[in-house]
């Protein structure tokens, strides 16, 4: 019995191990291109990635919250950095510049998130993130970073301004057509088969580029890594303050992951998370915050996209969870394996993770579900969705006539959007709609 239980969290270990490599991979490629960093720092950022996470998880599993719920890096974050670096050169920043911000700002933020925890803040926070805040970051959060998953599918490289950024359409024809593979494996294939749909696209896809393209996205490298303080950008000299000042915003947004996994999955674990859950949850993720700012990574949240992996695969016992963890962070300390990881097309990966985040729509009408949709609530919600949406659409040149201060906040619809739902919420006992049906509030309020 103790040998058939040891083989079922070895398997389980196996699955989480997937999850976490196809939710990691593509996250420093797409932020060392973005950055044009040479293939050699890429690798370390890869490396980093693996280790790290897998020890986060590990740590938050035991230590922190307690659940097999991924720390890997944000989304949110991603979504914000990726579109500051795409929009640098029409805002007069360089890559170095933005770079060296960002760093102070990751780590005020993550200095941030700590006193939150210690501080035992998560309990009033939470009550800003209503059902109304969280469908419209959920929401925006998925328009974003689908928009950069389909620009890498049409081969553009977000951030890479000396590559042509114009659609290469066999590129795109190879990645969609993966993406159409992968969501179709994971809606009708068996569930053993459709819970390694995102590997097996991966994989297939990434055989198939180099077969017709006959090249790889890089070079190869198992020498000595490029490894070195603030990758991205020195924290020194010209620093950047509306780019700080988004950075520290987008770390108090980001805690909205760790109440939608936590919450998410109290139907799961049949009770809900603790204070003292929360209060762990967030030490330890603002402690992965101040690490990542320092050597170059997207910072750390749990992941709302774990309730659907538990809800699939049913197992929620920690043991496979951290074994996953302590096998991801195995492969990081093992150069080779990293380097070939470098090769990764960016078209492939963004193919995979495209139909992975379109699933942030069920997320986002979950929340929406929970708004009783009177007039004064129809203009709560549709005002900040729309209005992100629109800004996000917007080029970022028509920006440049605005204070370079808030230049990056404004540009960014993700941000606009996600404030803009936070302050509406904050005034609608006190707003003109409001008193339109007084006796009406949203539900779960």
């Amino acid at each position: 019995m103790l040998k058939i239980n040891w083989l079922r969290s070895g398997l389980g270990g196996l699955q989480w191990l997937f999850f976490l490599f196809t939710n990691t991979v593509v996250i420093p490629i797409t932020v060392g291109a973005a950055f044009a960093l040479p293939q050699e720092r890429i690798q370390f950022l890869i490396q980093c990635s693996f280790i790290l996470t897998g020890i986060a998880c590990a740590v938050q599993a035991w230590l922190g919250h307690q659940r097999s719920v991924m720390e890997g890096q944000s989304g949110l974050w991603w979504g914000v950095i990726l579109s500051l670096s795409a929009a640098a050169p029409s805002l007069g920043i360089s890559l170095t510049e933005l770079g060296g911000s960002l760093a102070i700002g990751i780590l005020i933020s993550g200095v941030i998130t700590i006193l939150i925890g210690l501080c035992g803040l998560a309990t009033p926070l939470s009550r800003l993130f209503t059902p109304g805040v969280m469908a419209v970051f959920m929401f925006l959060l998925g328009c974003r970073l689908n928009i950069i998953f389909l620009e890498g599918m049409m081969g553009i490289s977000s951030g890479s301004s000396d590559k042509a950024s114009a659609i290469q359409p066999d590129v795109f024809l190879l990645a969609a057509a993966v993406a159409v593979f992968v969501a179709v494996l994971s809606a009708k294939a068996r569930p053993a088969i459709a819970q390694y749909a995102l590997l097996i696209g991966i994989l297939g896809g990434w055989a198939l580029h180099t077969m017709i393209f006959n090249n790889l996205s890089g070079t190869a490298h198992s020498g000595t890594l490029d490894a070195s303080w603030f990758p991205l950008g020195e924290p020194t000299g010209g620093l950047n303050a509306g780019v700080i000042a988004i950075a520290v915003i987008a770390g108090l947004i980001n805690t909205s992951n760790t109440f939608g996994a936590l919450k998410g999955t109290d139907s799961i674990y049949e009770q809900e998370a603790s204070s003292r859950q929360y209060k762990r949850s967030f030490t330890i993720s603002g402690i992965l915050a101040v690490i990542s700012g320092m050597i170059g990574l997207v910072p750390y949240a749990p992941y709302v996209s774990s309730v659907g992996f538990l809800q699939q695969t049913r197992i929620r016992d920690r043991v496979p969870f951290v074994i996953g963890g302590l096998l991801f962070a195995a492969i990081g300390l093992i150069p080779a394996v990293s380097s070939l990881l470098t090769q990764l097309p960016l078209s492939i990966g963004s193919a995979v993770l495209f139909v992975t985040y379109l699933r942030l729509l069920g997320s986002s009408l979950q929340y929406f579900g929970q708004i009783h949709m009177d007039s004064a609530n129809l203009y709560r919600t549709a005002a900040p969705l729309f209005i992100g949406i629109i800004v996000m659409g917007l080029p970022a040149e028509i920006f440049t006539t605005l204070p370079p201060l808030l230049r990056p906040l404004l540009g960014n619809g993700l941000l606009v959007g996600i404030l803009l739902a936070l302050l509406l919420n904050q005034v609608r006992s006190r707003s003109s709609l409001s008193t339109l049906n007084p006796n009406i509030k949203m539900k779960g309020e």
